[in-house]
């Protein structure tokens, strides 16, 4: 059972960061759409909903995994499984994250926008960073 849920788990996370790699994308091209360049724009914010919709219940099914597994095993203490508390927080910045591309969605859909091409671009980084740490604390496990 517990392999299964791990597996489960593995396969939201991956496809839940398919999803944060990409929106950001989808945003550096909206910000950088001409103003006369309506059906462009239109198009990619139809994207950007469509992949913001399909993303949300994979990154919820990836918590509620990941959850349910800590709870079998045990929440333990700080000593026994701090890298599991680690991991826990670098998701709860990942929701976040998540969430801030949903406000940012609803900026570029009431032209609200106020960020260039660029700023996105680095905010695209913020999630392959997060998962970097993430990996280096499941795989070294430090207490």
């Amino acid at each position: 059972m517990y392999l299964l849920l791990k597996a489960l788990h593995l396969w939201m996370i991956v496809s839940w960061f398919a999803g944060l790699f990409y929106l950001p994308r989808i945003f550096v091209n909206l910000a950088m759409v001409e103003a006369e360049s309506e059906a462009e724009r239109q198009r990619l914010l139809l994207m950007a909903g469509k992949l913001y919709r399909f993303m949300t219940p994979l990154g919820v099914i990836a918590l509620l995994s990941g959850l349910w597994m800590w709870w079998l095993i045990g929440f333990g203490g700080i000593g026994v499984f701090g890298w599991l508390y680690g991991k826990a927080l670098l998701a709860a910045l990942l929701i976040y994250y998540h969430y801030y591309c949903g406000r940012l969605l609803a900026q570029f859909r009431n032209n609200s926008n106020s960020r260039s091409h660029v700023w996105f671009r680095w905010f695209n980084e913020a999630p392959v960073i997060i998962l970097l740490v993430a990996i280096v604390l499941v795989v070294w496990k430090p207490s």
